[in-house]
This record gives structure tokens, C-alpha cells and sequence, in this order.
């Protein structure tokens, strides 16, 4: 299958290889099972994200050679402080002018590189912390990050928190959707202020030509629209990871029809949002966001997105609304908690690892936005 090099650990050992040879695993679709963001999703991102991730997965043998799971990963190189304090980029600055490369590093990211991650099941996780920091080092990445993993899995990795320093992510968000209307989400959730708030801006749309919203699985007639907006909002964006393309759009539609929800407004025939979803056991995830910001700010379309997406939700039976990380201030006056994502990091170097734990608390991403301590379960974190 692959001349990857075999890495041994006590539990059995563990090879890296390209994700198209994972794929041809029978054990592939079930590393998923249960996941939104399935098998399919993973194989759509390494072939048209292709270009900003290498894609691959830890394939894990058991004693007797036979491969038991496979632990998703890929390489990136990315800026540590990229979502740390400015006081803290403009230090990093001045030294980045004598060492450069200064907290800029290539990384062993364990994970997805366009969502959250999630783990192996516990009985696998020794052979991946007594491998992986010299699985990274043979590839030329000096740290080792388990990427936006939820908080779910806190205890099963207690083991692993020993070995790679816990901190926290940009979290996600999310709001039971126990509410008969949006209506009446508006008069048991919100505030009176933030209820009359809203009021008045969808009031403002009335004198506007009205909004058309359409909802399908597939995207290819607008790819060209839709990928626009989004680039839109992508560019005001604070924190950036992965940049969708085109071709992402148009397979999340060709190959998993069942999952994604494209929401489309337009006006006068003209798109000027979308949101790009999936929707899976009962929880409608909000991944995407497309505006016009010619009219974004005066039409309210995030708030107009927001209540559309959710009365449709509401009207299919769904349970949850989970929003992806950033955008925190709206989200905060909407009712949403904190879906909290952590990040477990640890160089490859034994000698750097006291530092790096020195550090971490310093760059740790949430230390950028100090509307997270207003959520009331910002203690999750």
C-alpha cells in the first residue's frame, strides 16, 4: 500500500500515510461514524484545499500488522501568534527582525484542517502520544497541535493533556432550539432590549424590495455568486485558517447532498447573502457565511440570516443551532453558549517544552477576545 516508515509504540505501531491511501481502508467511513463532518467531508477538503494542507492520516496497526483505526491529520505552516494579543504580535515583531522565523513553524496538526477535530477512541491514544513527536520531526514539523478539539473529549484524553499542555481554542457556539416559532425564541431568550432591537431592524427591510430565500443541497447554478460573498466576509475576517474554493462548494453538493443546506437570499434576482450549512442528527451546523457588503450593514443581513436559518431549523424539528467560532458580540446578545474547542500543543524538541509551556498561556488564541468571559459558561473554557 505505502513505503511509509513503520513507527513502533507499545501498543503497536503507527504509519503515516497520504490520505488517498487511507481511503482505500475498509475502516475509513467508520473513523467517522457519527460525525457531521464525515469520512466524505475530510476526502472534500484535501482535494480542493490541497493546495494550503497536506492531507494525511495516522493509520494505527495493532500487534499483529492489522490496521485497527486511522487518526486523520495533516501538515500546515502557520504563525503561533497569529491570534494573540497585540501587545504580544508587536513584541514578536521587533525579535522577528534578528530570528525570523520566530513562532513561525511547520506544524503536525491532528485533525481537520476546515473544522473541528476529533480524536481515536481512547484504547489507540498511547500509540499516538509515544509516536507522533517523532512522526513530526521525520517530516520537518516542530510542533504537534490536536486541533480544535471539543470539550466533550476532555476526559478520554486526560492522558494526553500529560504529554500536550491544554489550552483553549477559539470556541464555537450554540442554542437549543426549544421554541415553537422565532417568535417565540424572541419572547423566552431574549432580553426586552435586544427584542426590540431586532424588531426595529427587520422593520427597516419593510421599505425595501422584499428577500426571496431559497434552500437546496446543491450550488452549482450560483457556485460563482455564492463563492463570492463568501470571500466577502472572508476578508473581513480577524482569524483565518482555511479559504474555501469553488470546488469545495460544488463537491460538498455532489458528494454529500444529504448533509449541506446552501440558504440563498435574493433581491430583485440578485444574491446578496448565503450561509452554507450541514445538518445532522437533530443539529443544524452554521459553517459559512456570504454577504454583500454593499447593503450588509444597512439591510441587517446577518440578523436576517440568522432568523431565517433558525425558523427553518425550527420548522424541520432540529434540536441544536451550532455557529462556528467569531462573531461573538451578536452571538452573545442571541443567546448562544459557548461551545468549547481545545487545542492540545507540544513541540517536538524535548528541550523546548518547557518554554512552550511558558508561552502557550500568552498566545493562547481566546486571550484576544474578552467578550467570551461575558457567556455565562465561560468557565468551559
Amino acid at each position: 500500500m505505502t513505503d511509509s516508515p513503520a513507527f513502533e509504540s507499545s501498543a503497536g505501531r503507527v504509519c503515516l500515510w497520504r490520505q488517498a491511501e487511507c481511503r482505500a481502508l475498509s475502516i475509513w467511513p467508520a473513523a467517522f461514524h457519527g460525525l457531521a463532518k464525515d469520512h466524505r467531508y475530510y476526502e472534500i477538503v484535501a482535494d480542493t484545499l490541497g493546495g494550503d494542507f497536506d492531507c494525511r492520516g495516522l493509520v494505527l496497526h495493532d500487534h499483529a500488522g492489522d490496521p485497527v483505526a486511522v487518526q486523520p491529520c495533516f501538515f500546515v505552516e502557520q504563525d503561533l501568534t497569529a491570534t494573540a494579543p497585540v501587545f504580544v504580535r508587536a513584541l514578536v515583531a521587533r525579535v522577528r527582525r534578528v530570528w525570523p522565523r520566530l513562532l513561525r513553524l511547520r506544524m503536525l496538526m491532528i485533525g481537520c484542517a476546515a473544522g473541528e477535530g476529533h480524536p481515536v477512541a481512547p484504547q489507540h491514544l498511547r500509540a499516538l502520544m509515544e509516536t507522533l513527536p517523532e512522526i513530526a520531526r521525520s517530516h520537518g514539523a516542530s510542533l504537534v497541535v490536536w486541533k480544535d478539539i471539543p470539550s466533550s473529549h476532555r476526559a478520554d484524553l486526560t492522558p494526553l493533556a500529560k504529554r500536550f499542555p491544554r489550552i483553549a481554542s477559539m470556541p464555537a457556539t450554540r442554542l437549543a432550539l426549544d421554541f415553537s416559532s422565532f417568535d417565540d425564541y424572541l419572547a423566552r431568550k431574549l432580553s426586552h432590549a435586544m427584542r426590540k432591537n431586532l424588531r426595529r431592524k427587520f422593520r427597516d427591510l419593510a421599505g425595501r424590495p422584499p428577500l426571496e430565500m431559497t434552500v437546496t443541497s446543491c450550488v452549482a447554478e450560483a457556485v460563482d455568486e455564492v463563492h463570492a460573498l463568501y470571500l466577502q466576509v472572508f476578508a473581513r475576517s480577524s482569524l483565518r485558517f482555511e479559504k474555501l474554493t469553488k470546488e469545495t462548494l460544488l463537491e460538498l453538493g455532489s458528494r454529500m447532498p444529504d448533509r449541506v443546506r446552501f440558504f440563498q437570499w435574493r433581491q430583485q434576482g440578485r444574491l446578496i447573502a448565503c450561509s452554507v450549512c450541514l445538518v445532522h442528527d437533530g443539529v443544524l451546523y452554521d459553517e459559512y457565511l456570504g454577504l454583500d457588503y454593499g447593503m450588509a450593514l444597512d439591510a441587517h443581513l446577518y440578523f436576517v440570516t440568522f432568523r431565517d436559518v433558525m425558523s427553518w431549523a425550527i420548522a424541520q424539528g432540529l434540536r441544536e443551532y451550532q455557529s462556528t467560532p467569531l462573531s461573538y458580540d451578536p452571538k452573545l446578545h442571541l443567546g448562544f453558549r459557548l461551545a468549547p474547542l481545545d487545542l492540545y500543543v507540544a513541540p517536538t524538541a524535548a528541550w523546548a517544552r518547557p518554554l512552550m509551556r511558558l508561552v502557550l498561556p500568552w498566545i493562547q488564541p481566546t486571550r484576544a477576545e474578552p467578550l467570551l468571559r461575558k457567556f455565562p459558561n465561560a468557565d468551559e473554557l
